[in-house]
């Protein structure tokens, strides 16, 4: 079988990037571009949920011995540029003895967070929990597995 070369295009050369970060207060630095903004505000939208994300593993289910978050009662965890973060996440059941206590307990380990300047906590009940929502190593934890 012959082989053909194929010549690639070079990655665009983005200028800057290495540069001081976005909104250093150094004199002469070069105002970030877009795509430098768009970029550090990602890393910043990403840092903070998975902040969120570890301060939710602990947060514990008053009748389960595991983290809200491996349980699968979360369901999403979103944040935007400003730091605002709302989590959809729902109980066990609507009877759970922790509906009174948990929610605020989880807006305010994220609140907690620095960066984060609000936390909403939207509880639902669709879809309904069930145990497939668990994380495998929940699983493994209760012996189901």
């Amino acid at each position: 079988m012959e082989r053909k070369r194929v010549e690639l295009p070079m990655a665009p050369h983005f200028p800057n990037l290495s540069a001081a970060s976005p909104g250093a207060d150094s004199p002469g630095s070069p105002e970030p571009t877009d795509l430098e903004q768009k970029v550090a505000d990602a890393a910043k939208v990403q840092d903070l949920q998975e902040q969120v994300i570890e301060a939710l593993r602990t947060c514990y289910d008053p009748e389960i011995p595991l983290n809200i978050y491996e349980l699968g009662l979360v369901y999403a965890v979103d944040v935007d540029t400003a730091g605002a973060v709302h989590i959809r996440m729902t109980l066990t059941s609507p009877a759970c003895p922790a509906a009174a206590s948990l929610p605020p307990e989880v807006e305010a380990k994220a609140r907690s967070i620095p960066g984060v300047t609000s936390a909403k906590v939207e509880v639902v009940w669709d879809p309904p929990w069930t145990m497939d929502r668990m994380s495998e190593a929940a699983r493994l934890q209760l012996g189901l597995d």
